[in-house]
């Protein structure tokens, strides 16, 4: 009889991150059998053919998961954080995140050595608006095609020619073994990452005492007091996949250190912020930058209705 049933998306990366997690339990003092990986085909992986900003952004790829989870057919449900919208379903909260990987982007491609090396007009496939902002503000002569698909899929594509480069989550490839393929890492002083990338949460059921205390071993503090303040401040700006926001912090000799910004689709306009607190303060830190943003960069920017 397991004692810890966890839901999973059914990509390899999901599945990588969900055994990461089981083994993680197992090294706590779990039996390898009293711990299962229940996969779940979700919204966003059946929808390949458009854009996520044009079929409901964030909560795609993680809806049947939190439906089970509501259902009692799982415990918990393990997610990428970035995939999870800042708002959760009533009775759910993320009780635990496991250390993050790296937060940066990968560029790849089979012909060239780094992104401003792409002659002018390349073609650059990506889905995110993050991204596809941030790449324009930068090398606004780029020409961007749309990329769905998930790792293995984006990288295929990359080989038959649909696009000369991409962008691909360094953690991804990283707990894929796929590290040989990136050709470049791209600092996070020159794009910086969406918020929560690199790092694993686990859903549960609020109140699901016998599971949080299960999951409890695995939380990395330092991760989850950044992770909350990057995703503070998404919510703040009513982010979604339909408007490009990035965040960041990072813990520096005890202080969380923050940048976030807002990049308008064209790579135009950008606003950003800078802050710095404590760790007790990072969750309103990431409050307060969201507020500035939205004072300083207005609703049509954002695309908040009013």
């Amino acid at each position: 009889m397991p004692q810890l049933r966890l839901g999973s998306r059914g990509s390899p990366l999901a599945l990588v991150q969900a055994h990461q997690v089981r083994d993680r339990l197992v090294a706590s003092g779990m039996l390898a059998d009293e711990v299962t990986i229940s996969v779940f085909k979700t919204t966003g992986d059946r929808i390949q053919d458009r854009p996520l900003s044009e079929v409901g952004g964030k909560g795609l790829f993680t809806k049947e998961l939190e439906e089970a989870l509501q259902a009692g057919h799982i415990d918990a449900a393990v997610h990428s954080m970035k995939d999870v919208a800042t708002k959760l379903p009533d009775g759910l909260t993320i009780a635990a995140m496991l250390e993050r990987e790296d937060v940066r982007d990968a560029f790849i491609s089979l012909a060239f050595a780094g992104l401003m090396d792409l002659p002018r007009g390349a073609c650059f496939g990506t889905s995110s608006l993050r991204r596809q902002a941030q790449l324009l503000r930068l090398r606004p002569d780029l020409r961007i095609v749309a990329f769905r698909g998930n790792v293995q899929t984006r990288l295929g594509k990359l080989a038959d020619g649909v696009a000369q480069a991409t962008l691909l989550a360094a953690a991804g490839l990283k707990r894929l073994d796929m590290a040989a393929r990136i050709t470049e890492i791209v600092e996070t002083e020159v794009l910086l990452p969406a918020a929560a990338q690199g790092a694993i949460g686990i859903e549960i059921r609020a109140g699901d005492t016998q599971t949080a205390e299960k999951i409890a071993v695995l939380d990395h503090q330092p991760t989850h007091i950044c992770v909350v303040a990057e995703r503070t401040f998404l919510g703040v700006l009513d982010g979604s996949c339909r408007t490009p926001i990035a965040a960041l912090a990072v813990l520096a000799e005890g202080r969380v250190m923050f940048r976030g910004e807002v990049i308008s689709p064209d790579g135009t306009r950008h606003v950003g912020v800078v802050r710095e607190a404590s760790t007790q303060a990072a969750k309103s830190m990431g409050f307060d930058a969201g507020l500035e943003i939205l004072q300083r960069a207005g609703a049509d920017l954002l695309g908040v209705r009013r």
